[in-house]
């Protein structure tokens, strides 16, 4: 009997073995991941970076409440940047009261802290701090979520002489210059601290298979483009001589900042894997908004991320949760594959975000999973071309499909804000017919509600090809559409 019952538990050994690695691009279709041996998605409304560094963020049933929707993502940023207290909305998670601050480096017997307590060593670490930096990535593991590890955010004016990397608060005296010059490569103390620190995380963090590494946030935002750039790719470089030593090797993603094919992009580098975009199509600040690089960068075959939107609720006008919903639904439909909507629900106060409002954001992103993964996406490319017409003026439209075999589209009634940072929706009571260039086949179609993820019409038909109309069920603001070949 133990014969015949080994073989299976080595299949199932090997099986797991297989899956037991970090999270990666699908061979099968780059611009998609593969994670736990499954193509993955990842979508997410997640809270503002500081679950790590803010000890008052109870981050467990945060965690919880993003598996109960079936949401797989969060990001944070590791300690070189944090704001002041309360800074943008009270209850900010990356503005800390003093007492809850707690950082990678040690502090030291000094006194004298701008921010309150002893000043950091920056020759030691605090075991502390990797503790629970190592605690939050196993608790998002255990509930299939992954983490991103964005080690930099431009520095600001007044967070930079909060950071231990300003010369006042380390006893090394390292960072003696304003913080535009912090993030560049113009002084040396600085740029190898900053190297040692993104060394030392990455080393850390490496057993670990749910986690991608990001270097900077908006490297660029007080600082020319043609001196964050080469900072940008020296730590690059660090991540990829860091873990060329180390056993695993994880993603790394950069947000592309400014003209593209200038400074700060690396979407073509072979150390790059990920690109990232924010906002909607550019932020107002010379950012690649997430739609804009689904059109100018897929040709690179990696994997492109809108990793933040507007700050919800305080980032948007009028309806709010239609605007966090549109562009959510029209980035991943449009073939994106990672989204991340920045909630201000979560809070130390409140982590799980349990509000009326919240339970609709995070439920539009629940049916929007949902719907991607009715599909099989890793067949499927973006496709402007099988709506033939019947978009009108004002619609944001996008699709992706299999030619011949399944189309997933959507389209929602908004105006783009003036600094195309995010979307204002326009509602109302809406009937289109659209027209879909499809091979001859048999066709199920599926009209989806986006809000409540229900199926508001469903038709099978058989065509013989060329142009078909089809009737959208009456929508206030967006409607989805499914349809599949029956075979």
């Amino acid at each position: 009997m133990l014969k015949n019952v080994l073989p299976g538990f080595a299949l199932i050994f090997f099986a797991t073995q297989a899956y037991a690695q970090p999270i990666k691009l699908h061979p099968a279709n780059p611009h998609y991941f593969l994670f736990n041996g499954q193509p993955t998605l990842l979508i997410t409304s997640a809270e503002h970076y500081g679950a790590v560094i803010n000890k008052d963020f109870d981050y467990v049933p945060y965690l919880d409440e993003l598996k109960a929707y079936g949401l797989n993502y969060t990001r944070i940023y590791p300690g070189a940047m944090f704001e002041p207290l309360g800074k943008f909305i009270k209850g900010n998670p990356l503005g800390p009261r003093p007492q809850s601050l707690i950082l990678p480096w040690a502090r030291s017997s000094e006194q004298s802290y701008l921010f309150g307590g002893n000043k950091f060593d920056l020759d030691k670490w605090d075991p502390a701090y990797f503790a629970r930096l190592k605690d939050f990535i196993a608790e998002a593991g255990e509930r299939g979520i992954v983490v991103e590890v964005c080690f930099f955010n431009s520095q600001y004016s007044d967070s930079w002489p909060l950071s231990p990397l300003y010369y006042e608060n380390n006893i090394q005296g390292v960072g003696k210059c304003d913080y535009e010059d912090a993030q560049t490569l113009k002084r040396p103390d600085v740029v190898k601290r900053e190297s040692d620190y993104i060394s030392k995380i990455t080393q850390e963090v490496n057993a670990f298979d749910n986690i991608i590494l990001e270097i900077c946030d908006e490297p660029s935002l007080f600082v020319p483009h043609a001196d964050a750039g080469p900072w940008v790719g020296h730590l690059l470089q660090v991540v990829h001589d860091t873990e060329s030593k180390l056993p695993k090797k994880h993603l790394v993603a950069q947000e592309e900042e400014g003209p593209i094919g200038g400074p700060i992009d690396f979407s073509g580098s072979p150390l790059l894997s990920v690109i990232v975009g924010q906002y909607v199509w550019e932020g107002g600040m010379e950012q690649l908004g997430g739609m804009r690089a689904l059109d100018t960068e897929y040709h690179h075959n990696k994997v492109i991320e809108l990793n933040e939107t507007a700050w919800y609720p305080i980032g948007y006008k009028g309806d709010v949760v239609a605007a966090s919903r549109v562009e959510g639904w029209e980035f991943i439909v449009g073939g994106g594959a990672g989204f991340n909507h920045l909630n201000g629900r979560f809070v130390p106060g409140d982590p799980a975000g349990k509000t009326p409002d919240n339970a609709q954001v995070l439920g539009a992103l629940h049916n929007l999973k949902e719907f991607m993964y009715s599909f099989d996406f890793l067949k499927m490319r973006p496709d402007r071309n099988f709506v033939v017409s019947g978009i009108p003026k004002g619609v944001y439209c996008r699709g992706i499909s299999q030619p011949g075999e399944q189309y997933a589209l959507y389209h929602h009634h908004s105006q783009l804000e003036e600094r195309n940072h995010y979307y204002i929706v326009t509602p109302g009571n809406y009937l289109e017919t659209l027209v879909l260039n499809l091979p001859g086949n048999m066709y199920t179609a599926d009209w989806v509600d986006a809000a409540s993820g229900s199926v508001l019409d469903t038709v099978k038909f058989t065509h013989q090809g060329g142009d078909h109309p089809f009737i959208t069920p009456r929508h206030a603001v967006d409607v989805a559409l499914r349809i599949k070949r029956v075979h």
